[in-house]
């Protein structure tokens, strides 16, 4: 039987929307998500089907997944790649962003296991890829909410695969460094500094910050695809994945003391500034 796959976040331009076409090209039944359906451009093969889902809303995740169960009889992975860049100093951002960057980053993955962890239980199969970041592991100045919210991905990552591993459902992290996708343009797109801000001299830094995943060198999309769809099929997936550009320079500095790595990170994206 070919593997029913569920992937959220699914925009043109986008990660989501390249892993569908690739899982498809793989030979899988693709359900690809969106906030708003009209956002999903065509896809290049017919077994992707669009589906509209808040992943913010518990009942939203809850009625796509029985959706699908119903008409599917069960789901074979569940791609949690929903997520969005809320750039800019920390302390300027406002409690609504920060909670709906967390609701969508973070929260959604906990309402996507809830619904589907049980189907996959009772069937004693599946898989639950989520997508985090290389910056969950080392953080950046200038887009701290993502950091974090990146953060708190990989320990429920972690949490999931030990809390699955008796039902034989399977976890795996994917971190990715720089992917040529349209996350950059989107956050220009929502930053601003509020008026009086501390950090007004430093938007050329945070700029830099919010352009940094799409410089010369990164990945593009659909070689990302492949070798993340590569891992999810697998008999046996990884707990863990890493690619796109600096990702080996992060897995690098992981080892290194933080207050150096950090003092880097600084200078990096405000020696300009501070020299």
């Amino acid at each position: 039987m070919s593997p029913v796959v569920l992937v959220t976040g699914c925009s043109t331009g986008g990660i989501g929307f390249a892993l569908c076409n690739e899982f498809a090209r793989q030979g899988c039944k693709v359900y690809a998500t969106s906030r708003r359906v009209d956002t999903i451009g065509d896809f290049a093969y017919p077994s992707v089907e669009k589906l509209a889902l808040d992943v913010n809303s518990d009942e939203a995740v809850e009625s796509v997944v029985q959706r699908i169960a119903a008409v599917e009889g069960r789901i074979d992975i569940a791609v949690n790649n929903a997520g969005f860049m809320s750039a800019g100093p920390l302390i300027d951002q406002t409690m609504e962003d920060i909670k709906a960057n967390f609701d969508t980053n973070t929260f959604s993955i906990l309402r996507m296991a809830k619904a589907v962890v049980p189907l996959m239980a009772k069937r004693r199969s599946g898989l639950i890829v989520n997508i985090g970041s290389i910056v969950g592991e080392i953080a950046t100045p200038w887009n701290g909410l993502y950091c974090a919210s990146k953060a708190a991905v990989q320990s429920i990552s972690d949490v999931l695969l030990m809390e699955c591993k008796p039902f034989n459902v399977s976890v795996l992290h994917i971190a990715p460094g720089g992917i040529q996708s349209n996350i950059s343009a989107s956050g220009s797109s929502r930053f601003s500094l509020p008026e009086g801000s501390l950090y007004s001299a430093f938007i050329p830094n945070i700029m830099k910050r919010i352009n940094a995943s799409q410089a010369p060198g990164s990945m593009p999309t659909d070689a990302f695809a492949r070798a993340v769809v590569e891992k999810a099929l697998r008999k046996n997936p990884p707990l863990y994945f890493s690619t796109g550009a600096n990702s080996g320079l992060f897995a690098f500095l992981r080892w290194l003391p933080k207050t150096w790595v950090l003092w880097l990170m600084w200078r990096v994206y405000s020696k300009k500034i501070t020299n």
